[in-house]
Parts: C-alpha cells; sequence; structure tokens
C-alpha cells in the first residue's frame, strides 16, 4: 500500500496550520492511506542551522520522506515565502528526495496578497528536488480557520470542500501508482 508522509513547517503548536494538517489526517485515515508525520519544529534545531546530515533525527526524517509514495507540506506565509524553518529541513533532503513522489503544498496565510507565493517560492524548491507531480495547492486565510479553546480547529466548510477537492487528486494519484506496482 502506498505511503504519505506529512511535513510540517510551522513554528507554533498553536498554529491554525494545524487545523489544515488535521484534515488531512481525516482524509487519510477515512480513506486507508497509511502517513508518517514529519514536524519540522520538533527536530533539533542544532542539527537543522548547522546542516548535520549525519544527525540520527535527520536521517529518519528523511527516511519517511524516502520511502513514501507522496508528501504533504504545509507551511505558513512568513515574509511572502514559507517558513525558514521548512526551508532549513528542505535543505536537509538529499537532492533527488521528491523523485517520484507526488507533493501537494498546503499553505495558510494572513491575506491573499500571498497567493502566489506555492508557485513562486515553494513549488520551485519542490521542483529541484525532483518532484515530477506537484499539485496545484491550496491556500487559505488564516481567518478561515477558527482556533477553539480546548486547542481544536474549525474548517469554514468551503476550505473544506477545497481541500477534499486536492486530496482526492492527491488520493487518485496514489490509487494509480498502487495499481503500477501490481
Amino acid at each position: 500500500m502506498t505511503n504519505v508522509v506529512i511535513i510540517s513547517g510551522s513554528t507554533s503548536n498553536n498554529s491554525r496550520l494545524n487545523g489544515l494538517e488535521q484534515e488531512a489526517i481525516a482524509f487519510l485515515n477515512k480513506k486507508g492511506v497509511p502517513y508518517e508525520q514529519i514536524t519540522v519544529r520538533e527536530l533539533p534545531a542544532e542539527d537543522l542551522i548547522h546542516a548535520k546530515f549525519d544527525s540520527p533525527a535527520i536521517i529518519a526524517a528523511n527516511e519517511k520522506v524516502e520511502k513514501s509514495d507522496a508528501v504533504i507540506i504545509l507551511t505558513p506565509v512568513f515574509k511572502a515565502s514559507y517558513t525558514g524553518v521548512l526551508k532549513a529541513y528542505l535543505d536537509l533532503l538529499p537532492q533527488k528526495g521528491f523523485v517520484d513522489k507526488s507533493v501537494l503544498p498546503l499553505v495558510i496565510g494572513g491575506s491573499f496578497g500571498h497567493l502566489l507565493m506555492i508557485d513562486y517560492a515553494l513549488k520551485p524548491v519542490i521542483s529541484s528536488l525532483g518532484a515530477e507531480t506537484v499539485l496545484q495547492g491550496v491556500y487559505v486565510l488564516d481567518k478561515e480557520i477558527e482556533r477553539t479553546e480546548e486547542h481544536c480547529f474549525i474548517v469554514e466548510n468551503h476550505v473544506k470542500e477545497r481541500l477534499d477537492k486536492e486530496l482526492n487528486r492527491l488520493h487518485s494519484l496514489l490509487s494509480i501508482k498502487e495499481l503500477q506496482l501490481k
């Protein structure tokens, strides 16, 4: 069965981006797709900052990516781009770390002014890592995800619809790949 790795470039445990991640996980669970997670902010900061390719934590994270068939990358927009912590991790992936993988970017930002960040900042890096199939992605305004006092998230229905559309596209690609492997 195909496998997905979710890479979260969030810098905060309480980010509304986690609402998107929860929706993606719920979708994968519903479809019976196994997944693993990499929460970049939980990797050793020194290993990221000093580009320690031989770090056991980095090696373990890279192995998750290597054995995956698809990657979901989540990031908030910071300074019209993805987070620095995500960049630090992506720099530690092998040069062709996304070869033969479908990649779905999920991004949250404060305004539509950063909508093109996916195309102009994130997709070039994903492509440079060898990804041939990069889905359109989903850009969400942070105001479209409500954070409750219980640290839960309520995602607006129209966002769920757009997210489900892209996740279904990813699932279709995974299904095709699984059939090809048989």
